[in-house]
């Protein structure tokens, strides 16, 4: 949800002494750091956003999942059916699959495994993949000066956790490659389980035993710290960390064998498997797969070096990115779509180019970091806007901000090719229905917010350079528009 914040409200002091202070006072040090990470504060429509999300959150993934297990992903058909007095919820409801034992087995066995894999065994693919940055890498600096490290195998995960599904699934036939499908509400109940005992636990780890105090944040509002989280990077021992794990594992990981166990459900249930079902399945697995392949340059984005860890992150990536991210090979499955040629071409096209675009604006980023801008961009030395910072530890920091390649043209222009490929999965879909197009819309909205907040961020961040850069780089996604 993956993945991802006013002027009234609870204006409350931090519920922290100043040893834990990040923003303002550190240790009775006055700094100029300014707004890193969430809020300190909650003003009123934040936390009516929060509220809102907690309860109602929750709700759409089950009206989402339960409209198509029961009225065939027809949105409007639950509504209709109890304003005409045709249901009740205690009828809808009812209908709906607990819980199994099944089930919960299932769900216990994947994660347990994903953490295995994330924290026993050490990334080897690094050593005989060319390009690939795996193993032992630095995050950032985190508020509090902190920088750590991170074991990246997640691509290791990615291709020994399909290798095994395709041979004991295929080849030894040890369980029907439906059984995600199968099981596909249960598991809903069992993610949701892990999703609220990993939010609560770290939020009274960021009370009790924080891995570090002054990278944490309280407001003193208790849904607004159980929402985004309190503690910053949240660890159990040196490599298991929270935020990494829930972000790329399990979620992620199981994204493709999702939709592989849609795509089988659908050839049982209607004798082959369609052309759209086949681009959804690809275009989100290079979507997945760029993740992994870059899982080193993710820790420099926003998930990793703003957001804190609470249930925004844990229950989102357990539940949200798993169940709301793979709607369109659910809906296939429901409603087989067979794309003409040219549609499917133009589809592809779609969500090739957005992903080119994606991909060479986070390079040209990443590219220009590495390299402290000793290097070329579209064929240009790259041009950039000094800037500075200070750090809640006090320390002066010097950064440099990108006004060349894709990121002169807009300073979030890389959005662009992240929803020209999630248009790309809609559209596979056809025009039947609109639960598919959640994606694109959720999207849009998720992204625009992130902009804002980014933007808000800087600003506070960078000050007066932040100025500077806006007067080089005057748009923030649409150049002309926005």
């Amino acid at each position: 949800m993956q993945e991802r914040k006013g002027p009234m409200a609870a204006k409350s002091q931090p519920s922290a002494p100043k040893s834990r202070s990040l923003d303002g006072v550190t240790n009775g040090r006055t700094t100029s750091q300014g707004q890193w990470g969430r809020a300190w504060e909650v003003d009123w429509f934040s936390l009516a956003s929060v509220i809102f999300l907690l309860l109602f959150a929750p709700f759409i993934v089950y009206y989402f999942i339960m409209a198509c297990d029961q009225y065939s992903c027809a949105l409007t058909g639950p509504v209709v059916d109890i304003a005409t007095g045709r249901a009740r919820l205690s009828d809808i409801w009812a209908k709906t699959p607990p819980i199994t034992m099944e089930a919960f087995q299932l769900y216990t066995f994947w994660v347990t495994f994903q953490v295995l894999l994330y924290t026993s065994l050490p990334d080897f693919c690094h050593k005989f993949l060319p390009g690939y940055v795996g193993g032992i890498q630095e995050g950032a600096v985190t508020p509090a000066g902190i920088v750590n490290k991170y074991q990246i195998n997640g691509l290791q995960a990615w291709l020994v956790t399909h290798l095994l599904w395709f041979v004991t699934a295929h080849l030894l036939s040890w369980f029907s490659p439906t059984i995600i499908f199968d099981n596909w509400i249960p598991l809903l109940w069992c993610a949701n389980i892990l999703g609220y005992a990993a939010s609560t636990f770290v939020m009274v780890k960021g009370y009790l035993f924080p891995t570090s105090a002054r990278d944490c944040k309280f407001t003193g509002n208790f849904f607004y710290n159980y929402m985004m989280g309190i503690e910053f990077n949240p660890r159990i021992g040196e490599w298991f960390d929270f935020k990494l794990f829930f972000n790329g594992r399990p979620g992620i990981v199981a994204w493709t064998l999702i939709n592989l166990s849609f795509a089988a459900k659908q050839r049982e249930l209607h004798g082959h498997v369609t052309n759209a079902m086949v681009l959804v399945n690809v275009l989100q697995a290079i979507y997945v797969l760029d993740f992994f392949w870059n899982e080193t340059w993710y820790l420099k984005t926003i998930d990793i070096c703003h957001d804190h860890f609470g249930w925004y992150l844990g229950w989102g990536d357990c539940v949200w990115l798993p169940y709301l991210y793979t709607l369109q090979g659910l809906y296939l499955v429901y409603h087989p779509v067979e794309l003409s040629t040219p549609h499917a071409v133009g589809i592809l096209l779609l969500g090739l180019v957005g992903y080119y675009i994606f991909r060479v604006a986070n390079h040209q980023k990443d590219l220009f970091r590495r390299t402290d801008g000793r290097c070329l961009i579209w064929g240009r030395k790259p041009k950039a806007i000094e800037c500075s910072y200070t750090s809640a530890d006090g320390q002066r920091h010097h950064s440099k901000l990108l006004v060349s390649g894709f990121w002169g043209v807009a300073r979030h222009f890389n959005y662009v090719g992240d929803l020209m490929g999630s248009l790309a999965y809609c559209l596979a879909c056809g025009g039947g229905h609109l639960l598919p197009y959640f994606y694109v819309i959720y999207m849009a909205i998720l992204l625009t917010h992130r902009c804002l907040r980014d933007e808000h961020r800087c600003a506070s961040k960078y000050g007066r350079d932040w100025e500077r850069y806006t007067a080089a780089v005057p748009y923030r996604l649409l150049p002309g528009i926005f």
